[in-house]
């Protein structure tokens, strides 16, 4: 597998993890795809924006994921 496919099958594997990890591994698919195009559409550094962000940076803090690695403290992944 190319280096390009690699990154690209390991990048859908954590974004998968997030799914299960957030406890929507059954939900409907076209439920999922909603909320991501929803949750895309939250302008960064608005108040929901960082109300989401918070929730996720302490569900990272509670139980870290092995394999994904884990945001610093702006919230982005760290390399």
């Amino acid at each position: 597998m190319n280096e390009v496919r690699r990154r690209d099958a390991h990048q859908k594997i954590l974004l998968g993890a997030l799914v299960v990890r957030a406890g929507l591994a059954t939900a409907d698919r076209a439920f999922l795809l909603g909320a991501f195009i929803e949750a895309g559409g939250v302008p960064v550094g608005s108040s929901d924006h960082e109300r989401l962000k918070a929730i996720g940076l302490e569900a990272f803090r509670r139980q870290p994921m092995e394999d994904v690695p884990a945001p610093d403290q702006e919230g982005e992944p760290t390399p």
